[in-house]
């Protein structure tokens, strides 16, 4: 049931965390991280559970990508292709957002695309460091693709009115005021729009972008780590199973 599971590129970087034991990064076992997520893969196939809840941050992210994908392929002054196809390898699978060359799977280079929530998130990543799991998703996607390159694209694009629509009615019951036609709430309630709308950011201003290079050390790695995830999932049924035979 576990033996051929392939691991989605978009949660590679649990997999790939290193345990903190120097025994244990040295023998090459899993971190509790990547024990903890191969969990939550055993739910979801063997029991059709999912973990991933829906947030205003990715509900968000889903409604904007294609204003974001304009927005990055105006400023790059160039028309890069969207990508819908799931790719895959015996090992991981994936669907980058967009890449450039041939097709798909024969690309020169991966963009992904990511929609952060407001000003203050956006303007944060300018002084971190790329985020491992984000780091470790690209270079899946460029052994998937062969691309020898990847960009992370983060944009600031307008919150849907929707949305902010929900802030809205959030902020009306944390103020506790009994009528949207209190002062003091109107008041917050355009504050709170000032800090969701960002058409007087110039557009080259919201667009934050960073380069990474195909690691083939680090590609080289991802199999061996899959394959310790499948015995961990293999063993982990065994013994559920087992236990329920004895309770039976």
């Amino acid at each position: 049931m576990f033996d051929h599971i392939k691991i989605r590129c978009s949660s590679l970087g649990y997999l790939m965390t290193e345990p903190k034991g120097k025994a244990d990064r040295e023998a090459g076992n899993l971190s509790e991280t990547a024990k903890t997520h191969l969990v939550d893969i055993y739910v979801r196939e063997r029991y059709g559970r999912q973990t991933d809840i829906s947030t205003k941050y990715t509900e968000k992210g889903l409604m904007v990508e294609e204003d974001s994908i304009t927005l990055y392929c105006r400023i790059q002054r160039k028309f890069l292709k969207k990508n819908e196809q799931m790719v895959e390898n015996p090992f991981i699978k994936g669907t980058p957002d967009l890449y450039e060359g041939i097709d798909i799977l024969a690309a020169d280079k991966i963009t992904d695309i990511k929609s952060s929530w407001d000003l203050f998130t956006f303007s944060r990543v300018r002084t971190k460091e790329i985020n491992d799991q984000y780091w470790w998703q690209l270079q899946g996607y460029m052994w998937l693709t062969g691309a020898k390159t990847a960009t992370l694209a983060y944009c600031l694009i307008n919150t849907p009115e929707i949305l902010i629509n929900d802030e809205k009615r959030r902020l009306l019951w944390k103020m506790g005021v009994v009528s949207e036609e209190d002062r003091t709430y109107q008041e917050s309630c355009e504050e709170l729009e000032r800090s969701m709308i960002f058409d007087d950011i110039p557009m080259n201003e919201r667009i934050i972008s960073f380069q990474i290079d195909r690691d083939k050390d680090a590609i080289a790695s991802i199999p061996v780590k899959v394959i310790k995830g499948r015995n961990f999932l293999r063993e982990l049924h065994e013994s559920v199973t087992a236990k329920s035979v004895e309770h039976a």
